[in-house]
């Protein structure tokens, strides 16, 4: 009013024009600073509020192991890599797992680079408040199955109900197969007035949840550490949106303490910690979508999550799947010709034949072609802190690798083998191996898929067993006659030689001298000494490197190679039988003549000490079980009735003896009883048998420990009975119609409700308080496990065949001569 008062009084119209255009930018620069001061003012106000206190919240851990589903997109190989190609586009590099009905350890990148620890949701009621995970009982199901109920894709349903039925909620999750994002479908079903639902993500970017940072955002959230970001969107509007560091400011702390979510933060601010999000989802009946994106920067993972929305559900599941002209994993499945072979001789209909080459192909790195993984879990993840990275079973070990190798090939897959044995040069010992002043030529212990060292014993089974790979895809043609020298000539025979003549390693802190057969590790990675496993593994490996050395025209080293397996062969017994051990017709239903698991020097009777190894101090070798002789037989060194053998099995199967060295176990399924084997007696590889809790809870390897029944062994027995049916059965195919009965049948039984095959199963043997465990159940350790994946395909393959699918005859053949 006093500005335009002021004008009036000017007296001349230009003069006056002017003026007023001079107080109008006057007038509007004093706004603009008015609005700074202002927004300043309140930003400051706000600031406080809005950041969320309690860095850096409780210590991270992983979540639950025991998963009852996992997955990917399948993408199409172009020139034996994962690329942009014409059959599935552009390459997906998520994966996830499902345990205890949510959503679990989601990854972005390599393979075991995870990026979320579990998604779930908080369900309120006028009287309660529940966590989805731990307070309600799951369901789960495959989204899409063929005619006879075969699931076709690794897309899920989880069905999720409380006990005294307040709600219902279904869940579909699959992965978007051309943007690095998860999409996951909420369908949910209040059954009482006054049900809220408030969906809750807990982000471990970059593979830990010690450094993240978190915020919200107009579309939903956003949480980052470095160069890796995720942003979560939806096709509704969240409400009641916070972050927060979890134990001090997070919404699930405060809705079970107050039923309220409490003060609202939109930013974790410059702390970063272990965080969370959380959002109201709104009480409807339409499907809320949920899409979290992934990349290395905001922008790019807010695009990977708006495009899937954006392509919404019904075409994302479609392309998951290979419906129309999309090529999916139903696409994958149908190239399989020997799956279409082996699962009538399943006895479920061929639904775990179907699981087994999804899960077998989906834990394949999508950045480095051919890196196989153990399991897409970390062992006892809920007690293992989360503060640094760590690849758990997410990882690289020639020896599980080779079990996948070979189950994919008995599947009829003749791609991904080749490219799994042509990655096997990335993690072979040699010049370019960082570090490395020893010897090369040996494959190592474990690594990243990137080839990154993580653990670096020798284990010369490892050693051997991408020989054998090689040598069985030439027999199949997978490697042509070319190739095949090829890949002697330039990762073969630097790997026989080592079998051959050891050497002094000199990598990190392995620095000692390897004189073959004697190995620095067995197959479970913890004993010194010669090793019946070990040993058929090496003569194998030797032997099938000779018929290469031959075909590559190197007869000097084919004559060398078999002249040391003969050796080797020769002095297993004597290495390794024991003729005066512990077990006894006195105290079990054995004479005292049996394998034992390892013996640190020539002398089998000495009852010698193994190492100390997860807690159990140490142990007499005479009194340790272990049916890796059952290697001998599989790959040709010894015949199935072979004396030594058929003596080892009453000790080995003994289910009198004393819980700690017992080996064997029964496990009932109405009617029916199937038998299970633990590692060896007296493993201390699982959990507490006296206090219930994890494997090396707190740090600590504690003398109550227990390893349990590693389902894969139902297999390998399998496989021994079928070796021996063929030398001695009167009607074969009776015989393995029992095997199947007995074996396959109890291989199913193992398998958890989304068909996941677990490492170890519970035998019953102490208290399970952690988590409760019925017989028989996959327990935290590692699931779905690779290894058991493959023993059960190649089983399959082994009694359609009617012969041991990775058995070596040319093995036996070379021994008779």
């Amino acid at each position: 009013m006093y500005l335009l008062r002021f004008q009036k009084s000017v007296p001349h119209t230009c003069q006056r024009s002017a003026f007023i255009r001079q107080t109008q930018k006057i007038k509007n620069v004093m706004k603009k600073y008015l609005i700074l001061i202002v927004l300043a003012s309140l930003y400051s106000c706000t600031e406080k509020k809005e950041v969320a206190p309690g860095a850096p919240g409780n210590d991270p851990t992983w979540a639950f192991s025991g998963k009852t589903g996992i997955g990917t997109s399948y993408e199409a190989y172009k020139d034996g890599k994962y690329q942009e190609n014409e059959k599935t586009g552009k390459v997906s590099k998520v994966w996830f797992s499902i345990a205890k009905g949510v959503l679990t350890e989601t990854m972005w990148g390599l393979i075991h680079q995870a990026q979320i620890k579990d998604m779930q949701l908080v369900i309120k009621g006028n009287d309660f408040v529940d966590i989805e995970s731990q307070d309600a009982h799951a369901e789960i199901s495959y989204l899409t199955t063929d005619s006879k109920g075969r699931p076709t894709s690794l897309a899920y349903k989880v069905l999720t109900k409380d006990k005294e039925g307040h709600y219902e909620i279904e869940k579909h999750i699959f992965t978007h197969p051309e943007n690095n994002a998860l999409f996951v479908r909420y369908l949910l079903k209040p059954q009482r007035e006054g049900i809220e639902f408030y969906l809750s993500t807990n982000p471990h970017i970059a593979n830990t949840g010690t450094n993240d940072f978190a915020e919200v955002t107009a579309q939903g959230f956003h949480a980052w550490e470095g160069d890796s970001h995720l942003s979560m969107q939806a096709n509704i509007t969240f409400e009641e949106k916070s972050v927060g560091f979890v134990g001090a400011s997070d919404g699930v702390s405060s809705l079970r303490e107050n039923g309220q979510t409490g003060k609202t933060w939109l930013s974790t601010g410059e702390k970063a910690g272990n965080v969370s999000f959380i959002a109201k989802l709104p009480n409807t009946d339409t499907a809320i979508d949920i899409a979290v994106g992934f990349g290395k920067s905001r922008e790019q993972s807010d695009d990977a999550a708006n495009k899937s929305l954006n392509d919404g559900y019904q075409k994302t599941l479609a392309m998951y799947v290979g419906e129309g002209d999309a090529v999916g994993w139903q696409d994958y499945l149908e190239s399989l010709q020997g799956l279409k072979e082996i699962r009538d001789t399943a006895m479920d209909g061929g639904k775990l034949a179907h699981v087994s080459a999804l899960v077998l192909k989906a834990q394949e790195d999508k950045t480095h072609a051919g890196a196989l993984i153990a399991s897409l879990s970390n062992p006892w993840g809920d007690t293992i802190i989360a503060d640094r990275s760590s690849t758990g079973y997410k990882a690289v070990w020639p020896r599980d690798f080779y079990q996948c190798a070979m189950a994919l090939l008995a599947l009829g897959d003749r791609e991904t083998p080749k490219v799994a044995f042509e990655y096997f040069k990335k993690i072979q010992v040699g010049d370019n191996t960082p570090g490395n002043n020893g010897v090369g030529g040996w494959f190592l212990q474990k690594t990243h898929v990137d080839g990154e060292l993580e653990w670096v014993a020798v284990q010369l089974d490892q050693t051997a067993m991408p020989i054998m790979l090689g040598w069985k895809l030439w027999q199949h043609e997978v490697l042509n006659d070319t190739e095949a020298q090829h890949w002697y000539k330039t990762m073969l025979k630097a790997a026989a030689d080592f079998l051959v003549e050891g050497g002094e390693t000199n990598l990190e802190w392995n620095k000692t001298v390897i004189k073959p057969p004697y190995t620095q590790q067995e197959r479970w990675e913890e004993q010194e000494g010669y090793s019946p496993s070990t040993m058929a593994s090496v003569v194998a490996g030797l032997i099938t490197a000779a018929e290469l050395a031959k075909h590559s025209a190197d007869d000097a080293s084919a004559d060398r190679y078999l002249a040391r397996a003969r050796e080797y062969t020769s002095k297993i017994e004597a290495r390794t039988f024991t003729t005066d051990g512990v077990f006894d017709k006195e105290n079990s239903r054995g004479d005292g003549r049996y394998y034992l698991r390892i013996t640190q020097n020539e002398d089998p009777n000495d009852n010698g000490k193994l190492l100390d190894r997860n807690g159990r101090g140490e142990l007499n070798e005479a009194e340790i079980l272990d049916g890796g002789f059952l290697e001998l037989v599989r790959y040709g060194v010894r015949k199935a009735d072979d004396p030594h053998i058929r003596e080892s099995l009453p000790e080995y199967d003994d289910t009198s003896l004393p819980e700690e060295f017992r080996v064997k176990y029964e496990f009932r399924d109405g009617e029916h009883s199937y038998p299970g084997w633990r590692r060896y007696g007296d493993d201390g590889y699982g959990e507490n048998a006296t206090n219930g809790e994890n494997y090396g809870a707190g740090g600590v390897m504690a003398a109550g420990q227990r390893g349990r029944v590693w389902p894969f062994f139902t297999g390998e027995r399998g496989h021994y009975e079928l070796a021996y049916a063929l030398e001695s059965a009167s009607n074969l195919d009776e015989t393995i119609g029992e095997l199947r009965s007995t074996y396959v049948a109890g291989m199913e039984f193992f398998a958890n409700e989304g068909l996941m095959l677990p490492e170890q199963v519970w035998d019953g043997v102490g208290t399970a308080t952690r988590h409760e465990f019925a017989m028989g159940e996959g327990t935290n350790s590692a699931t779905p496990l690779a290894w058991t994946h493959a023993e059960y395909v190649k089983l399959l393959r082994s009694l359609a065949d009617k012969q041991v699918w990775d058995s070596y005859p040319v093995v036996s053949e070379s021994l008779a001569q």
